[in-house]
């Protein structure tokens, strides 16, 4: 018998109508992961099937763990023996190996022209393996062990409990965001959410050199690395936030600076995502985690801009940020020492509540429109993957 991946879709089948752009685009990536693997990919409305070659079937589960889309990975078995005697004898060898105490046989026949029922199919193999293995027992609501079994034209599919699928929406069904992503635990979580829900990010960092190092930007790369591994890859757009961030400094009150910041960060980012055809800002803000998240900062923040902003985050508390973060192997990276402009230059007292008119008066101390000119001008473009390609190779 051959083995043959089985992808199920979950969420994906309630999209009706449009379920076969969903079902394409999920082709596409998965397609575009086993880019240098022989592969062969087949798909009908309930179900995906991927043949490769039997050596690269566990490097092919593990990059198929981390594509939004899908349910259930499941490894199959298909032979070409259509007999009874020969579907009992090869379901009793595929399980041998497998340790449980209660199973479950499903059976479907999509060819109706078998002579025996499913559910004396179901009846015929438990019976059998009943006999054959000790001390196991049916349970048909809540076995360990679930045998399935096809019977289909000319094959019959044999499949067992499979591996759980991250689930969400094929990336790019949803269109394009940006990413405001710093080097902090939140902001690459939020990005994690958003590529879940089908959205393919691209990402901006403000950098501050001198006041930030070359190893917070190191970081940030290395973030993005992360996330590409669910995004096939990351346009990191880089912005030299110093004269803006200095100026600001100098020119308006120091409770402000903060705020002032964050809306000088909003409209480049605005600028940046149209300018690339993002739909959206994403970032990681959290309501009430820091002086520059409550209700009113957010509002007066975002006053600045058109676009609309995702907080994936919200709603979320510190901790389980945090657990998410180490789950998708972020936390470690973001916990490095090395500040990044959003962490210099604090206030002791910053604004809690902000007033969008002080914000516009104080603005007009500074020559703002000319700083973001020339910060987008003399922007630096990263395109960061899993084979990263560039000069910061060496370092990831």
């Amino acid at each position: 018998m051959k083995k043959i991946i089985i992808i199920k879709y979950g969420e994906l089948s309630t999209k009706k109508d449009n379920i076969n752009f969903f079902i394409s685009k999920l082709k596409n990536n998965i397609s575009i992961i086993l880019k240098n693997i022989d592969n062969e990919i087949k798909y009908d409305f309930g179900r995906m099937f991927i043949k490769v070659n039997e050596k690269d079937i566990d490097s092919v589960v593990n990059k198929l763990k981390k594509v939004f889309g899908i349910l259930e990975i499941i490894i199959g078995y298909i032979g070409n023996e259509l007999e009874i005697e020969k579907i009992k004898n090869n379901t009793l060898s595929l399980i041998n190996d497998k340790k449980f105490n209660t199973f479950k046989v499903i059976t479907k026949r999509s060819d109706k022209n078998y002579p025996i029922n499913s559910m004396e199919i179901n009846n015929v193999i438990g019976g059998f393996l009943l006999k054959n293995i000790s001390n196991i027992k049916v349970d048909v609501h809540n076995p360990e062990l679930s045998i399935n079994i096809e019977i289909r034209k000319n094959e019959v599919l044999y499949y067992f409990n499979g591996i759980k699928g991250l689930g969400g929406y094929p990336v790019g069904t949803l269109g394009k965001g940006l990413l405001m992503l710093s080097g902090g635990i939140d902001s690459p979580v939020s990005g994690y959410m958003a590529i879940k829900r089908g959205v393919k990010i691209e990402a901006i960092y403000f950098e501050s050199p001198p006041h930030t190092s070359e190893m917070a930007k190191e970081k940030v790369i290395k973030l993005a690395r992360v996330l590409s591994s669910y995004n096939a890859e990351i346009k990191l757009h880089i912005i030299n936030f110093t004269e803006i961030q200095e100026t600001i400094l100098k020119n308006i009150p120091h409770d402000y600076l903060i705020t002032i910041m964050r809306r000088m960060m909003y409209r480049i980012s605005a600028i940046i995502a149209h300018n690339n055809k993002c739909n959206i800002l994403i970032n990681g803000e959290s309501i009430g985690q820091v002086a520059s998240q409550t209700l009113t900062s957010m509002r007066a923040i975002n006053e600045v801009i058109k676009m609309p902003v995702i907080r994936p985050l919200a709603c979320f508390d510190k901790l389980e940020i945090i657990n998410k973060a180490k789950e998708i192997n972020t936390y470690d990276i973001s916990t490095l020492p090395y500040e990044d402009c959003c962490t210099i230059f604090v206030p002791t007292h910053p604004v809690i509540n902000p007033s969008v008119s002080k914000c516009e008066e104080y603005e007009k101390l500074i020559p703002y429109k000319d700083l973001i000119h020339t910060a987008i001008k003399n922007h630096e473009v990263l395109i960061i993957k899993e084979e990263i390609e560039n000069k910061y190779q060496d370092l990831l």
